[in-house]
């Protein structure tokens, strides 16, 4: 029996050559950008909402009192929960959401857990927000994880 006949031989492709099994069409830069703004201003207008909360259920000086270490760790803190919550949930964020797009893994599948976190924490990485202008529009936050921003409609 020579090698090509025989049905128990080990395939010829190796896994980590495939390409994804979806048509995975990227996001233009432009979507992208506005995914970014959406969401920077629903960030900080969540942390501002909250930040007023502390304030009043602090008796007017708390927020102040929490100091610009403080008020950035609540600003952190609620892009951590909002992008994770919502890319894990949803797939998309609000900004996602107004653009037409969302977040698929490498298969065109939803992101894991580990992806929506790990995408999250990528990009407390300096300048990172801007990498997507790269050469070929996925930032860090997509290329670490192993993500996709595709179109949706």
């Amino acid at each position: 029996m020579t090698d090509s006949s025989n049905p128990y031989r080990a395939p010829d492709n190796r896994v980590a050559d495939a390409e994804p099994t979806k048509d995975i069409i990227p996001a233009e830069r432009w979507r992208r950008f506005v995914n970014l703004m959406v969401d920077y201003v629903a960030c900080l207008s969540l942390s501002s909402f909250m930040g007023t909360m502390i304030g009043l259920a602090g008796g007017g000086d708390a927020f102040f009192a929490l100091g610009l270490a403080g008020r950035y760790l609540l600003f952190s803190l609620v892009i951590v929960s909002y992008c994770i919550v919502l890319e894990f949930t949803l797939g998309r964020t609000l900004g996602k959401f107004v653009t037409g797009t969302k977040i698929v893994d490498r298969d065109g599948r939803p992101i894991s857990l580990k992806q929506a976190i790990f995408r999250t924490l990528s990009r407390f990485i300096p300048f990172e927000a801007f990498t997507f202008f790269g050469e070929n529009g996925r930032g860090l936050h997509d290329k670490l994880p192993d993500t996709y921003v595709v179109k949706m409609r």
